[in-house]
This record gives C-alpha cells, structure tokens and sequence, in this order.
C-alpha cells in the first residue's frame, strides 16, 4: 500500500508539470490544488515559484538574509513537477 502511495504521488507531480517553464524572474505563481495538499506547513507558498530545476521554492526570509529555497512536503521531498532522475 505504501508503495502505492509513492507511485500515486508520482504520477500526480509528473502530471503536474508536463509543460509548465520557469516562472519569469521577480513573479510568484498560484500554486495548483495538488501542490497546496502537498506542502509542509511554515512555508511562504505566496511567493512560489517553478525554477528551471523543475521544482518548486519559495522566498525564505530569515534574520540576516532573504533567499529561494525548495517548497518540501510534510515527509521532507522538494516539491517538483518532473522527476529528479529526469532532469539534467
């Protein structure tokens, strides 16, 4: 069952970034349904962005400096729309 899971959680994020670029620099996206059930709570997902990796990150502000990092699910995997294997 759990290897379903894995497999559905698959297929979902693969569905979601078929044809989906980079978000032009300075611009946020609406992250889809799908993503929003995925997310970790503590992350900033009105500043979303897809980066050229394929994966979603999000502006983190922290006490000395701000910078992208990866959107992470509730188990702690970066968010993407294409398979890490795939890419590169």
């Amino acid at each position: 069952m759990k290897n379903l899971k894995k497999i559905a959680l698959g297929l979902a994020l693969l569905s979601l970034g078929a044809c989906v670029t980079p978000t032009p620099e300075g611009e946020s996206i609406t992250l889809p349904e799908e993503v929003l059930a995925l997310v970790a709570p503590g992350q900033d997902i009105t500043t979303a962005r897809i980066e050229s990796d394929g994966c979603y990150w999000y502006l983190y502000v922290g006490p000395v400096e701000s910078t992208y990092i990866p959107l992470f699910t509730r188990d702690g995997r970066m968010i993407c729309t294409v398979a890490q294997e795939q890419i590169g």
